[in-house]
């Protein structure tokens, strides 16, 4: 079945970077548009960043807007997030999902952890 593998995930420091990736299978990548969503402790689950299936279109959420960068490398079937000047609230649990046509599919997300 269709696998979506983020990884990239950890602790970093105030101010410091990370870059997620998601891995996939068994999915026409170049089909459906990614995105990333993050759910913290707590909260409800929100929309981080994505991407067109082309790379052409990006929308970021207006708390990580400026600081994120969403990527994607259709030859390798991966999606990126660049993540620059991390806060303690961008804290959370990171998810890769594909969506494309009236399929949805997600990772088992990945751990974001920003802390002194």
């Amino acid at each position: 079945q269709v696998q979506l593998v983020e990884s990239g995930g950890g602790l970093v420091q105030p101010g410091g970077s990370l870059r997620l990736s998601c891995t996939t299978s068994r999915l026409t990548f170049s089909v459906h548009s990614m995105s990333w969503y993050r759910q913290g402790s707590g909260k409800e689950r929100e929309l981080v960043a994505a991407i067109s299936s082309a790379g052409g279109s990006t929308t970021y959420g207006v708390s990580v807007k400026g600081r994120f960068t969403i990527s994607r490398d259709n030859a390798k079937n991966t999606v990126y997030l660049q993540m620059n000047s991390l806060k303690s609230e961008d804290t959370a649990v990171y998810y890769c999902n594909a969506r494309g046509g009236a399929s949805t599919y997600w990772g088992q997300g990945t751990q974001v952890t920003v802390s002194s």
